[in-house]
């Protein structure tokens, strides 16, 4: 079968409590280039409740505030409840938070009304005239079950640490977690309508429910997984929302793909992605749990797994990344053992979610790559950043020797924020496309250097 994302160099650390996890993946249709999908690690902060149950679709396991009211108004954009954050750790220049729940439209088939959770982080201080600046933050890959949203969860100490960066810098954090995480309904995985939907409205919503409190001027930031999707959002804000004034992008470890021209500038490059088989399996069950299922919800995605896959499907529901990866290890679930059967038009319908439809942004990008990332991969970053300029973007590309895919999220921050801070006094970067030259070989991480994993 066609193969699915995969994952590779999986470390755990018991430190501060917390897991540190790497990994990448491979999408792969027979006319496309593969691409990988990354996703930042995922541990949980509070004590996990061990559940026997099977939750369809991953739903279940969180409060009461996650449950949606029985008519979903049709205004997307619209507050539902807030809560204030008491019950996990905070960045160091957040003064408070809250969970949110709000309105918006599935990105899958019909724009049906959904609601979405999420999670705004206020800095100390006084809001300067007319408000806090906001980052609308965009995160990486955690699982399709609800106890995977990060509003639920918590954050770990890297992005913990990198939101500060911003929090310390002046700016509000407005943070989505994306349709199906942590509300009803399957998480549709790297699917970039849904995620770009989610954020949007959840940025009206905050705008709208902390008015003065908030500015509607926004950097939309993303890592990873949420690297591909603010670029998704950053393609979709001027047609969608444009009542918010998006002034820039962010985007590090950059996991998406572009619909190319026939004949493209910089010709993309090819990669190779060779993982472990276990992490390819743990990886591959949240595109057939989340995606699969969002877009043939009249499909049994059983239909076509072995025993060991339908055992791997029942974890999916209700656990995240890392218990999946030490999962599969522990039961030796692959690729090979778990699926058996023909799921080409399955991959096909994903595939085309996945791909944005062009590369063109109208406004500037910033994207940082550590040139160690063995995750996302800087062949596959080269190649987003190389279909920005060519579709006219105005890009800034910064790479960083040494750094892995955890390790250039701060490492970019001195970048990135200065970026951002002259957006907002507005100063356009004149961008550095004239001068990119392709990469395809990953370096060698240094060592001594706190998150480079």
């Amino acid at each position: 079968m066609t193969a699915w994302p995969s994952v590779s160099n999986i470390r755990l650390d018991l430190l501060e409590t917390l897991m540190k996890l790497s990994f990448r993946s491979a999408l792969c249709t027979a006319t496309l280039l593969s691409l990988s999908a990354c996703a930042t690690p995922s541990q949980p902060e509070k004590p996990q409740v061990a559940v026997e149950v099977d939750r369809n679709l991953g739903d279940g396991g969180v409060s009461d505030f996650y449950t949606p009211p029985a008519q979903v108004p049709a205004t997307v954009g619209q507050m539902i409840r807030t809560q204030d954050i008491t019950d996990r750790p905070l960045p160091e220049n957040a003064a408070t938070a809250v969970r949110t729940l709000y309105t918006s439209i599935s990105g899958v088939n019909a724009p049906d009304p959904v609601t979405v959770s999420g999670q705004i982080l206020f800095p100390k201080g006084t809001p300067p005239k007319g408000g806090w600046p906001v980052v609308a933050w965009e995160h990486g890959t955690t699982g399709i079950a609800d106890i995977c949203a990060p509003s639920w969860r918590g954050y770990l100490s890297r992005d913990r640490a990198y939101l500060d960066h911003w929090l310390k810098a002046g700016f509000a954090v407005v943070a989505s977690d994306y349709q199906g995480l942590g509300t009803p309904g399957p998480h549709p995985y790297l699917m970039y309508r849904p995620e770009g939907y989610s954020v949007l409205n959840g940025l009206r919503a905050a705008l709208t429910q902390y008015k003065g409190t908030l500015q509607n001027r926004i950097i939309l930031v993303g890592q990873s997984q949420g690297g591909g999707a603010a670029l998704g959002t950053a393609w979709l804000a001027p047609q969608y929302a444009p009542d918010l004034h998006v002034v820039g992008t962010v985007a590090t470890g950059v996991v998406t793909q572009f619909k190319l021209p026939e004949h493209p500038k910089h010709a993309p490059l090819p990669r190779l992605n060779v993982e472990p088989p276990h992490m390819a399996a743990a990886f591959g069950i949240l595109t057939i749990e989340g995606s699969r299922k969002s877009l043939h919800p009249e499909v049994d995605v059983r239909a076509n797994m072995t025993e060991k896959g339908k055992d791997l499907s029942h974890q999916a529901r209700q656990s995240c990344l890392g218990d999946l990866f030490r999962y599969t290890e522990a039961h030796d679930i692959t690729e090979d053992n778990a699926y058996a059967g023909d799921t080409s038009r399955l991959e096909a319908d994903f595939q085309d979610a996945f791909m944005i439809p062009d590369a063109h942004m109208t406004m500037p990008v910033f994207v940082g790559t550590g040139l160690a990332d063995n995750e996302a991969g800087v062949a596959q970053q080269y190649n987003a950043v190389a279909a920005m300029c060519d579709a006219g973007t105005n890009v800034t590309w910064k790479t960083y020797s040494g750094l892995t895919h955890n390790g250039a999220v701060n490492g970019s921050a001195d970048d990135s924020v200065p970026f951002a801070l002259a957006l907002l006094k507005g100063h356009h970067p004149r961008g550095n496309c004239g001068t990119i030259k392709p990469v395809s070989t990953v370096e060698k991480a240094l060592p001594g250097i706190r998150w480079n994993n």
